[in-house]
């Protein structure tokens, strides 16, 4: 069942993704909510897991991984303990900064950044080529980033 959220709530929320940092006193002033009743809903956020992370997006560029790939797998065998044995694998590789399974030609998107052309060759064959339940992966290379962002509209 969707949380229910007032108007209020909403402005908060959409206040908060651009900027997580601000004070009650300061999201209470923009949403023309008291202090309390700040603190009140961004408890309620996080304990409903409407706010999954209070967290800072580094720019990979100033700390030395300049290239993101967009890499397509499709595993050889679909069965329950392949896919999730493949989720875990990709939950424990720092290179891989998002993992989607999805329908359609292939089976996982993901999200992957380098240091350079020869590190994403090196991290490719031993995380795909040498996989036997990964039948093809098509990577992408990152020309511009035109948009990113996880802000949800609300």
């Amino acid at each position: 069942m969707p949380n229910v959220l007032d108007d209020a709530d909403k402005r908060l929320l959409e206040i908060l993704q651009r900027d997580n940092r601000l004070t009650a006193d300061e999201l209470g002033e923009q949403t023309r909510l008291s202090r309390s009743s700040v603190q009140r809903r961004l408890k309620r956020f996080r304990d409903e897991g409407i706010i999954e992370a209070d967290i800072s997006v580094l720019s990979a560029k100033a700390v030395g991984r300049p290239m993101t790939f967009i890499v397509e797998v499709e595993l050889e065998r679909e069965r329950t303990d392949l896919l999730d044995e493949f989720r875990r694998s990709m939950m424990e590789l720092k290179d891989v900064q998002q993992c989607y399974y999805v329908t359609g030609h292939t089976d996982f998107i993901l999200i992957v950044t380098s240091t350079d052309m020869a590190a994403y060759e090196d991290f490719s064959r031993q995380v795909f080529t040498d996989n036997p339940n990964i039948r093809r992966f098509h990577s992408n290379v990152v020309v511009n980033r035109v948009k990113v962002g996880l802000q949800v509209p609300v």
